[in-house]
């Protein structure tokens, strides 16, 4: 027998599978099919210890399960999970807030790839994997703060740009970027108020270009 809760709490769901059972293993992997998420991220609570009586007949054991987190991440971890058990990957998945997961281990720097490229190209594809279960929200991957090393070099970069494009009164045209690539670009110039930014192309290709502002080419004249 089965029993179903389903609570909206902030916007999400926070669900609850009871089930009487004669093996706790076997409700775990149930609930994990039933929510698409690994059987290590389901969390249980025995409500009625199961019994035998003189051998005839027994009671099976009540149990409650429920996702350890947010269901739209761990779904994303077992999707991913799947992703790098193709690619021969030793790699553990932690998750962390603001829907990220983290690599980290053995071949977490393989993960990575050269600037990242491996990173945002997993990401796209675990997003694209999960497009229709999680209603277009944006999951993403980082590899031991790798993320935040990536914003600092972004930033540089941004300041540089800036400086340069006034210098030589032109616009300078940055490598593609994923959108938050180009998040911390726009924001890094967003008080540089001699030049604006803009997004121009189409995915994956959509990069930012750095435009001096009309003063600021005026100014070198």
């Amino acid at each position: 027998m089965r029993e179903d809760t389903q609570d909206r709490e902030e916007g999400k769901f926070a669900e609850t599978l009871v089930l009487e059972t004669d093996s706790l293993e076997g409700a775990v992997e149930e609930a994990a099919r039933e929510w698409d998420i690994l059987p290590s991220d389901v969390e249980t609570r025995i409500l009625e210890e199961g019994k035998k009586f003189l051998g005839l007949f027994s009671r099976k054991t009540r149990v409650e399960l429920h996702p350890a987190g947010d269901l739209d991440v761990l779904r994303a971890r077992r999707v991913l999970s799947e992703i790098l058990g193709l690619m021969g990957m030793s790699v553990e998945i932690e998750v962390r807030e603001d829907a990220t997961l983290n690599l980290t281990g053995e071949d977490s720097g393989i993960v990575i790839g050269k600037y990242g490229e491996t990173l945002k190209s997993l990401e796209t594809l675990l997003n694209l994997a999960l497009r229709d279960r999680t209603a277009g929200r944006m999951i993403r991957l980082d590899s031991d703060g790798y993320r935040e090393r990536r914003e600092a070099s972004l930033e540089r970069v941004a300041l540089a740009s800036a400086k340069e494009a006034v210098r030589r009164r032109r616009p300078i045209t940055l490598e593609p970027m994923s959108s938050w690539e180009r998040r911390v670009v726009h924001v890094a110039l967003k008080d540089y108020s001699e030049v604006e930014t803009r997004s121009v192309g189409d995915e994956p290709q959509r990069r930012v270009v750095v435009w001096p502002r009309r003063s600021a080419r005026n100014a070198g004249n």
